[in-house]
């Protein structure tokens, strides 16, 4: 029941778009120029390593949802939001009143990234996910962790809604022409923050 409602709720919501100006047809995929550095998000897991001072060094220390880390010596770090470089003089900074010229290093064994940044497919999709960005991420590596599309999906009339480096945009995508005809030029370039939405067919 909450599966149909929820079909139903992306299709009117995609009807409505429909309605509105301002799709874009996307061109065939070319790296999305991002450039952004790597910034720590909650659920990434840490390695900190502090040179010469293994008793304080710590790996896999992941990031809590508050966006914070516990450490020896300092148990309540903010991490989210920064980059590995920040965090690495934040932890210096801290580490002074215990520590000689501490030297940090902080290095991302697994990652999650900003949910800003991070990449999401709802609607048709055969696994519905959130992923993080990627440099010259495509629609199609999105289907391949998504393990393509579910069999009552539209998939030429899917979206992808853009709020990434200026006004928010709407994109049409042609799926069913990318996955099941093998047209790479319906192949489209991701962006950070992405959300691709696979609408319901009505037949």
């Amino acid at each position: 029941m909450i599966g149909g409602t929820l079909r139903h709720s992306l299709a009117a919501a995609l009807l409505l778009l429909s309605a509105c100006s301002g799709y874009e047809t996307a061109p065939p995929a070319e790296p999305v120029e991002a450039n952004l550095p790597y910034v720590i998000g909650p659920g990434d897991s840490l390695n900190v390593f502090v040179y010469g001072r293994p008793e304080v060094s710590s790996g896999g220390v992941v990031v809590r949802p508050d966006g914070r880390i516990s450490l020896p010596l300092i148990p309540d770090v903010i991490a989210a939001g920064k980059t590995p470089v920040e965090l690495a003089k934040d932890l210096e900074d801290r580490l002074k009143q215990y520590i000689k010229e501490p030297n940090v290093s902080v290095i991302a064994g697994s990652f999650q990234g900003p949910t800003s940044r991070q990449i999401r497919v709802i609607g048709e999709a055969a696994d519905p996910i959130a992923v993080p960005y990627r440099d010259q991420m495509t629609v199609l590596d999105l289907m391949i962790l998504t393990h393509g599309v579910t069999r009552y999906a539209a998939g030429n009339r899917a979206i992808i809604i853009r709020r990434f480096n200026g006004p928010r945009q709407t994109i049409r995508v042609r799926l069913t022409d990318l996955l099941k005809d093998g047209d790479i030029d319906a192949n489209v370039a991701l962006a950070p923050g992405d959300t691709l939405i696979i609408p319901q067919s009505f037949f």
